[in-house]
């Protein structure tokens, strides 16, 4: 996931996230979501029974995540074999929730899981960075995180056994440090990305080289009966084989690795089961190798974007279509018994100009223009028995076949982060997102103005928060609101905690995006009514 910038005014793009099949918020805004997380999400319990949570129930259709509906997110990461989430704020703080034991995946011991309703606030220098430093990247690996902060470290924590973190051999990194490296002679480079699967890392430098960090490195070697071994690397190394290319994204499945540079040349290399690499065969790749679909001499063929699942491997080309190899579904094409062994076009995608996408455990998503010219999430895959796919309560949790995701019609979605069990969606507030229900549905708060603590009857009904739902009479605010305001409203409470996290001055109340509703009726009333 990236944040967006435009050019010219170098505004920086924000959104809101949404939770359910969990649906962050595009440019710098609001988060949304899905398939709502659970610690033991994902594990089975003797006797091979998975765990249910009637407190929990999966999130069938998008969600605004309250905890974080009145923070500016400009991008957000998670993985397709992993169980946690990060997104990052306009101010460059690290927002975290979701499975964080054994290994301490999100920094911090003796918890098994950050609940999404309280996220953990992380800034750099909380952690060693110098003063102003921001942090502008991130990726998740299944027990392990890593962080890039805007001076060009790298940051990591959880598991590393594997030497996935950067650090010397240990079980764990209990809280976040920073990576010693890369270096080329002797001076270290800035990283600018990363990306990390089960047991390793990857970091990009803005020179656009890569350097691994784990198992899984390239220079893996044959041992006896033909079984591959692997050499554990601690320390930030050169994947070899890039050395004279300058690459410029990277992604990372649970058990390999995809990669294009800047002219469009796609790099494949790791696991090759089920043909993910999309060679043409089930070889693993030691060092990486050129996929002669996207080697050119036609630039318009050639790669522009990668994105790993955990089985699968995707391209977006510079024409814009979707490419996918690999197993991606459980039956028919594209199954375990007939993986697509080289990439392949997606017959329902043929006609979309698709501007990203992201692969979770078992969902494909993808963004493509509309006929209005707004934005249209497609979704599918199959055996998501967690609502992940978030296609609403009336419909399927699976789809076979790419579809229209009908939840966020209307809705400018512009980030995707799809998850082991859950799915972000970050998307730019307006008149549909401001309809859609928040998580949790209720919250506990008063029935009466908190300033004046009476009842007016209904010819002056409070205003509610659009985070905490604490009720306030509009001539009780201070200044006064003559009339319902256009957008999200925010209690002065929940706008001073805002402006104290972002070390600015308390401001009465803060107006963003979409249409304002009325107060919701309480009971059985998933979305605020007028």
């Amino acid at each position: 996931m990236t944040s967006f910038v435009s050019e010219g005014t170098k505004e920086i793009q924000w959104g809101r996230d949404w939770y359910g099949s969990l649906l962050p918020a595009k440019y710098s805004g609001h988060l949304i979501f899905n398939a709502v997380y659970r610690p033991k999400l994902g594990r089975k319990e003797r006797g091979g029974k998975g765990e249910g949570n009637p407190d929990a129930p999966d999130l069938l259709e998008p969600h605004i995540l309250r905890s974080l509906s009145n923070v500016k997110i400009t991008s957000i990461y998670g993985s397709c074999c992993a169980c946690h989430f990060i997104a990052i704020d306009i101010h460059g703080a690290a927002w975290m929730f979701g499975r964080n034991g054994p290994h301490c995946a999100l920094g911090v011991t003796a918890t098994d899981s950050i609940s999404e309703s309280a996220p953990r606030r992380l800034l750099p220098a909380e952690i060693g960075a110098k003063a102003g430093t921001k942090f502008v990247h991130a990726a998740c690996g299944r027990s392990h995180s890593l962080l890039v902060d805007s001076a060009g470290r790298a940051w990591s924590a959880g598991a590393n056994n594997f030497g996935q973190c950067g650090h010397a051999i240990s079980p764990q990194i209990p809280t976040f440090k920073a990576i010693d490296g890369p270096y080329v002679d002797g001076e270290r480079q800035r990283v600018v990305k990363a990306a990390a699967g089960i047991t390793f890392s990857i970091l990009l430098t803005d020179g656009g080289k890569g350097d691994s960090l784990g198992t899984g490195r390239t220079g893996e070697h044959i041992t006896t009966g033909n079984k591959t071994g692997f050499d554990i690397e601690a320390d930030p190394i050169p994947v070899r084989g890039l050395d004279d290319k300058v690459i410029t994204d990277i992604a990372s499945g649970s058990q390999h690795t995809i990669a294009v540079d800047s002219h469009g040349v796609v790099y494949v290399w790791g696991y090759n089961g089920y043909c993910r690499l999309g060679l043409g065969n089930q070889q693993d790749a030691l060092i990486p190798k050129v996929v002669p679909q996207f080697a050119g001499p036609n630039e318009v063929t050639m790669g522009a974007r990668v994105i790993a699942g955990p089985t699968n491997s995707v391209v977006i080309d510079k024409q814009q279509m979707y490419w996918m190899a690999g197993k991606w579904k459980n039956s028919g094409e594209g199954s375990a018994g007939s993986p697509y062994s080289s990439f392949r076009y997606i017959q329902d995608l043929m006609g979309c100009k698709i501007s990203t996408a992201s692969c979770g455990g078992v969902t494909h998503f993808a963004l493509t223009a509309d006929e209005d010219g707004g934005v249209m999430t497609v979704a599918y895959g199959q055996n998501a028995a967690n609502g992940e796919l978030g296609l609403g309560p009336d419909e399927p949790k699976s789809a076979t076949k790419p579809t229209r995701h009908q939840p966020l019609s209307g809705i400018e979605v512009f980030s995707l982060a799809a998850g082991q069990h859950t799915t972000l969606f970050l998307a730019q507030p307006n008149d549909n997102f401001s309809e859609l229900p928040r998580h949790p549905i209720e919250v506990d708060a008063p029935d009466l103005c908190l300033v004046c603590r009476k009842d007016n009857g209904d010819d002056d009904s409070p205003l509610e928060c659009d985070k905490c739902d604490h009720p306030y009479h509009l001539g009780c605010l201070s200044p006064p609101l003559p009339t319902v305001p256009d957008g999200e409203w925010f209690c002065p409470q929940c706008t001073n905690e805002t402006d104290v996290l972002a070390g600015s001055n308390p401001r009465s109340g803060e107006r963003v995006g979409a249409k304002r509703k009325a107060p919701a009726a309480k009971e059985n009333a998933p979305k605020r009514k007028k």
